[in-house]
């Protein structure tokens, strides 16, 4: 069964297509979508299960979740888009670049690995889908959302702790433990970061203790043409917690690819009116 996305469509211009991070929604990248829809046509879709989008009945796989990205850029009219993908949404991005590279202008990857799991961690996660096909989303309230944002923000930012939880809370059990299955048994992506034709930027919370900074460098050395950038007093969701940094160094980069694309025949989709 094929699954047809939700999707947030603002603004004109450049296609960005930003991708969310378990267990959220495209709700995260409002911040986003208020920030760069000025300059951009900002596209945030809800992956499989979460927020608008259905489940499905397909086996739990990063590779059928980027086959609805690539669904869906047909859907919207885009040839070609910079992509971007925060955690989960990282190991999306990267099998859209394995999978179907044409449709990708540019990378960003914020707060994600190109390694697979170790065998703990999958463990951990194949732990968690069973508890939440016990019916409740208790088990991310309790194992998931504290290490989703950093000190900084516990102590200084109420406000985006409780946005944070809040769309934790709203998140369907069965999407949640099948996303933990599919993270379970993605691949190494190193290779597919190695063979990248476009520019890739790479963005890490300097207090992101999931994805580390370590990861962010090992994908950022991986990939061809990259600028690594670390976003400080920033945990997880490096793009809630501070997202006028996030927006600006991702304004640029996608700025940069606009005045190429517009330089080069082929283009990159249609402008939005």
């Amino acid at each position: 069964m094929t699954v047809q996305l939700y999707a947030r469509d603002v603004g004109s211009g450049m296609p960005l297509v930003l991708l969310h991070a378990f267990p959220l929604s495209s709700a995260m990248w409002l911040e986003q979508r208020q920030g760069l829809a000025g300059r951009f046509r900002i596209i945030t879709p809800d992956l499989r299960g979460f927020g608008g989008s259905l489940l499905g009945t397909g086996e739990p796989s990063i590779d059928a979740m980027a086959d609805d990205v690539a669904r869906m850029f047909r859907a919207q009219g885009v040839r070609r888009a910079v992509v971007g993908g925060l955690s989960m949404g990282g190991y999306v991005a990267m099998a859209l670049c394995r999978r179907h590279p044409d449709l990708v202008l540019g990378l960003v990857l914020a707060a994600t690995r190109a390694s697979a799991d170790t065998d703990a961690v999958r463990a951990n996660r194949l732990r968690q889908a069973e508890a939440l096909d016990g019916g409740g989303v208790q088990v991310l309230i309790d194992e998931v959302l504290p290490g989703l944002v950093g000190p900084t923000t516990m102590r200084q930012r109420a406000l985006v702790y409780g946005r944070v939880r809040g769309l934790v809370q709203a998140t369907p059990a069965r999407a949640a433990a099948w996303a933990q299955r599919a993270m379970a048994a993605r691949p190494d992506s190193f290779a597919t970061l190695r063979e990248l034709r476009v520019p890739t930027l790479v963005m890490v919370g300097d207090e992101d203790a999931l994805a580390t900074e370590a990861d962010a460098r090992a994908m950022a050395d991986a990939a061809p043409d990259s600028e690594l950038l670390v976003i400080p007093r920033a945990g997880h969701l490096c793009a809630v917690e501070q997202p006028d940094l996030f927006n600006q160094a991702v304004a640029e980069f996608t700025a940069a690819l606009a005045r190429t694309a517009k330089e080069s025949p082929d283009g990159a989709g249609r402008p939005r009116g």
